[in-house]
């Protein structure tokens, strides 16, 4: 089930990538593959991120929702994994959301200008059922 309590499809086969700073785990719901981040996205860990997004592209998954309500920080090495992440999918025709509540990292993407870049929403439900935006508030 999803956020709002209707049946997705969803993969059981989960995967987990841990880092020292940082969790990701990875699932789908629907036809959108879901990277739960957990921790610190920064130059020690984007890479981390980095290869996990461009994996799912060389398997042919090319709608990316990244959930970065549980991330801490965030720096520009993890802006770029993100938007690294963000081109490739764009090469295949598909996309990266971000889901992203109030606080410093939704600050940090409004002031670098990447709301502009990405459909950023304030729930995974949101972002999977590409519903209200965070710019539209």
């Amino acid at each position: 089930m999803n956020l709002n309590g209707s049946t997705t499809q969803q993969n059981t086969q989960a995967q987990h990538h841990p880092h020292e700073d940082l969790s990701i785990h990875v699932h789908a719901v629907d036809d959108m593959q879901v990277f739960e981040l957990t921790g610190s996205l920064d130059i020690a860990t984007s890479p981390t991120v980095r290869a996990a997004l461009t994996s799912a592209s060389e398997r042919n998954s090319h709608r990316l929702i990244v959930d970065l309500t549980r991330v801490d920080f965030l720096d520009s090495t993890g802006l770029g994994a993100l938007i690294g992440g963000q081109r490739r999918a764009k090469e295949f025709g598909g996309e990266v959301r971000l889901v992203a509540k109030e606080g410093q990292i939704l600050r940090l993407l409004r002031i670098t200008g990447l709301l502009k870049v990405f459909a950023v929403y304030p729930t995974l439900d949101d972002a999977v059922n590409d519903g209200q935006r965070v710019g539209d508030l």
